[in-house]
């Protein structure tokens, strides 16, 4: 019996990634994890166990003794703190024969900071980077990217974090972290024009698979709203970036759409993302690539994608005998 470990199963990503691995194989063994005994995940998975935080120390042995209790096949981490442990983790990891989806050291690392992502696309030249500055005062800025603009951290995700300046009340209290914490980028397009594109890699530079969504975003910064499309025209963008950048496996780009119509890339997640569970009622079951890519050694297909839209709402899991899950 194949056994997939999913970690922070509280979050939506977690939970529909237990859904998704279910639907892909009814006969699968799900152990997940997560920091909060009260994690609504366990409500769809065989085993749960109560997670140590990244940071702790215990960490690393609890997740050594957690893979060899279950006997866990396959490690799917399902929020973005333990991508990046079990990135810096790799050579302990090893060892237990345990497959991990983890993606390219160097995308892991680029996407760690926005200014080294925007580095890396300026010395490739790319048409779909968004300038980013790191210096300047309201003046000079406001004149180079217009108003209003964007300050942006280097370190987060899911759009936290971010402030529009409009004007120079706006960038005062910021002024003193531009650098090291912010930088400055224009505002493109406008938030009708977003769109993030799901592909699974070759780690050579391939695309496995692939769909798109234009969406809009809830006030959490996830997917709130999605829909189907398709455009030749990004397609070659994501075919571009991922012959330069070299994903494996599960990875996410997120794109607004330009005034001038070109596409410019707000950030590339080397991960599965909170949208995956949508993707899955649209054919596109990433969970079930991974099983083939990392545990049976096949490539995956595209797939034939359904048409439609999703909206997500707050659903509620009640239990009845118990004040306890």
């Amino acid at each position: 019996m194949t056994t997939a470990m999913v970690t922070g199963v509280g979050a939506i990503m977690g939970y529909g990634l237990l859904k998704s691995l279910r639907a892909a194989d009814p006969t699968i063994r799900l152990l997940g994890t997560d920091i909060y005994d009260d994690a609504v995940g366990q409500a769809w998975c065989d085993h749960f166990e109560q997670a140590p935080l990244t940071a702790d120390p215990r960490y690393q042995d609890w997740l050594l003794r957690m893979i060899e209790q279950y006997r866990v096949d396959l490690l799917i981490p399902g929020i973005e703190q333990d991508v990046h442990w079990l990135d810096e983790h790799r050579d302990a990891l090893a060892a237990t024969g345990c497959r991990i989806v983890l993606n390219d050291a160097r995308l892991i690392s680029l996407s760690r900071d926005k200014y080294a992502m925007d580095q890396a696309l300026l010395a490739h030249e790319d048409d779909a980077r968004i300038p980013s500055h790191l210096t300047g005062d309201f003046a000079s800025l406001s004149q180079q990217l217009g108003l209003p603009f964007l300050l942006k951290p280097r370190r987060s995700y899911a759009s936290k974090g971010l402030v529009w300046v409009r004007e120079e009340r706006d960038f005062t209290p910021w002024a003193p972290l531009l650098g090291e914490v912010l930088m400055a980028q224009p505002i493109i397009g406008s938030a009708s024009q977003e769109y993030t594109v799901a592909v699974f890699g070759d780690g050579q530079g391939g695309i496995c698979a692939a769909i798109t969504f234009q969406r809009s975003l809830a006030s959490d910064g996830s997917t709130a709203k999605a829909k189907v499309r398709h455009d030749a025209s990004l397609d070659a963008v994501v075919t571009r970036l991922c012959q330069h950048f070299k994903p494996v496996g599960p990875t996410n780009l997120q794109f607004r759409r330009a005034d001038d119509g070109t596409w410019k890339l707000l950030e590339i997640n080397p991960r599965i993302s909170s949208t995956s569970s949508i993707r899955t009622a649209f054919g596109y079951n990433e969970a079930a690539m991974c099983l083939a890519w990392y545990l049976k050694g096949e490539r995956p297909r595209q797939p034939a994608l359904r048409a439609g839209f999703a909206v997500r709402y707050i659903e509620d899991y009640v239990v009845h005998d118990r004040d306890h899950f």
